[in-house]
């Protein structure tokens, strides 16, 4: 099953299929960039397992990075206008090779 977007103005299509529909969860985003591009990994990262993967990797040019950017910082305030300020509680950063360094 697919769902298709209609922009008035341009007529863009958009088709999301429904296993792309479905999502996938993070909750650790790893940026790069070069002069042409940014590199966005998405992880997910789990208390207690010491490996982690990328799900999925985003490649944007610098023109759709900055848009992007704009896009979220917009999003989040109307969401916090209608909903309340989003808590960004302090953490510490969260290494590399997370996972259980202690011993029993």
């Amino acid at each position: 099953m697919s769902e298709t977007k209609k922009n008035q103005k341009g007529q863009i299509n958009i088709e999301l299929d429904a296993s792309v529909a479905e999502g996938t969860y993070s909750n650790l985003a790893i940026i790069n960039h070069s002069v042409s591009e940014f590199v966005v990994d998405f992880v997910n990262i789990m208390p207690g397992i010491p490996k982690s993967k990328v799900k999925s990797r985003i490649i944007l040019t610098p023109q759709h990075a900055k848009r992007l950017s704009k896009a979220l910082h917009d999003n989040v305030k109307r969401f916090e206008q209608a909903h309340g300020e989003i808590k960004d509680y302090e953490q510490p950063p969260v290494p590399l090779n997370f996972g259980p360094t202690g011993q029993a």
